[in-house]
C-alpha cells in the first residue's frame, strides 16, 4: 500500500508542470539566446528575468547550468533539441529516451516546462523529414517516463506559400505534406505549433510595399482589409495566415504558438533602429496583454516570446547581433514595459 502511494505521488509530482501548463497558457516570453562569447552567466540572466517579472523563456538546447538555475524559478520553459541530434532522435529510439532521461527527467519536477521544441526552423529543408519521427520517439520516452509535456517543432513563415490576404494562408507544396502530418500529431496530442514571425524581415525586405507603421503597430486604422476582417498591423496579418494555413491542413484546433518575434535596434538592414525595435516590442507587449487577439481569433491572447534577451555578437555581423533588448552587461538598448 505505502508503495503505491508512493507511486502515485511521484507520477503527480511529475505532473505539475504539466498542470502549470494548463493554468497559465498565455502571456509574454523572451528567448535566451546563448551565440556570444561575453554574455552574463545564467545565474545573473535568470535574476534578470525574475526582476523584470518575465515568467516564460526558451531555451534553444538543453543546458545544464541554466536549467539548474531554473530549478524552482516559477518561470515557464520552451526547452529545445540541437538541430543536429534530429536525425539520431528521429532514427533511434533508445538515444531519444537518453535524451530525455539527460535532458528533462532530472528537471521535470522542479523546471517547469511548457513544451519540448524538436527541431527549429528545419522545415523546408533537408531534414524536414526527420522532425515528426523525432517527435514522436521524444513523446513516447515522456510518456514512458511518466512525464507529460507538449512536444512540437518551430517553424519560420517560409513554410506559406501564400499569406495575403490572411484568410488565404496556405502551406507552400514542397512542405504541405510533411506539415499536415505534424498537424496531425499535434492535434492528437492537444499540442501547439511554434512559429517565429518577424513584421521587420518582411518590412526590410520590400520597404517600398510594406508600410513601416503597419509593421509597427502604429498604423491607427485598418491597413489590409480581408472580407469582413480588418488588420492594423502585419504581426496579426503573419498570425493569421499561419491559422488559415493549419485549417486548411485539417489543424484548425491547434494553436499557434509564436516561439519568436523582435525588430533589431542597429545592422544596417532598412529600419533596423533603436526607437523602431523599442516601439516593435513594447507596442507588441501592449497588444498582447490587452487580449485583443487577432481579427480571426478576437479576445484571445496569445502566447509570444520575444527575441531576445541579448545582443550575441556570435551570430553573423548585422542585424543578427542586435535582436537583444540588453547588452551582455545587462544594461538595456532600450526598456521594455513587461
Amino acid at each position: 500500500m505505502e508503495s503505491g502511494f508512493l507511486l502515485c505521488f511521484a507520477t503527480f509530482a511529475l505532473l505539475l508542470p504539466f498542470f502549470s501548463f494548463l493554468a497559465e497558457a498565455q502571456g509574454i516570453g523572451v528567448n535566451y539566446g546563448m551565440k556570444g562569447d561575453n554574455l552574463p552567466s545564467p545565474s545573473e540572466v535568470i535574476s534578470l528575468y525574475k526582476s523584470r517579472n518575465i515568467t516564460k523563456l526558451r531555451l534553444f538546447f538543453p543546458d545544464k547550468e541554466a536549467l539548474d538555475v531554473l530549478r524552482g524559478s516559477g518561470i515557464g520553459v520552451i526547452l529545445g533539441a540541437y538541430n543536429e541530434d534530429l536525425p539520431q532522435l528521429a532514427e533511434n529510439a533508445s538515444f531519444a529516451t537518453s535524451w530525455v532521461n539527460e535532458s528533462v527527467i532530472p528537471y521535470a519536477t522542479s523546471v517547469e516546462f511548457r513544451y519540448i521544441d524538436i527541431g527549429n526552423e528545419l522545415i523546408p529543408g533537408d531534414s524536414a523529414s526527420y522532425v515528426l519521427p523525432a517527435m514522436r520517439n521524444v513523446d513516447a520516452a515522456l510518456r514512458n517516463a511518466g512525464v507529460a509535456i507538449p512536444v512540437t517543432t518551430a517553424v519560420s513563415t517560409e513554410v506559406l506559400d501564400t499569406s495575403y490576404p490572411p484568410s488565404q494562408g496556405a502551406f507552400s507544396d514542397d512542405v504541405s505534406q510533411v506539415l499536415t502530418d505534424i498537424v496531425g500529431f499535434l492535434s492528437a496530442k492537444e499540442a501547439p505549433l511554434l512559429v517565429n514571425v518577424y513584421p521587420f524581415f518582411a518590412y526590410a525586405g520590400d520597404p517600398g510595399e510594406v508600410r513601416l507603421d503597419y509593421a509597427l503597430f502604429t498604423s491607427g486604422g485598418v491597413v489590409v482589409q480581408d472580407g469582413s476582417l480588418g488588420y492594423s498591423n502585419l504581426f496579426d496579418a503573419m498570425v493569421d495566415s499561419v491559422n488559415a494555413a493549419l485549417e486548411r491542413a485539417g489543424g484548425g484546433a491547434v494553436e499557434v504558438v509564436v516561439s519568436e518575434t523582435g525588430w533589431p535596434s542597429a545592422g544596417g538592414d532598412a529600419g533596423a533602429t533603436v526607437d523602431n525595435a523599442s516601439t516593435y516590442i513594447n507596442n507588441l507587449v501592449k497588444h498582447v496583454k490587452s487580449k485583443a487577439g487577432t481579427p480571426r481569433f478576437p479576445g484571445k491572447e496569445p502566447e509570444v516570446y520575444l527575441f531576445a534577451m541579448f545582443n550575441e555578437d556570435l551570430k553573423p555581423a548585422g542585424t543578427e547581433r542586435n535582436f537583444g533588448m540588453y547588452y551582455p552587461d545587462m544594461s538595456e538598448v532600450y526598456h521594455v514595459s513587461f
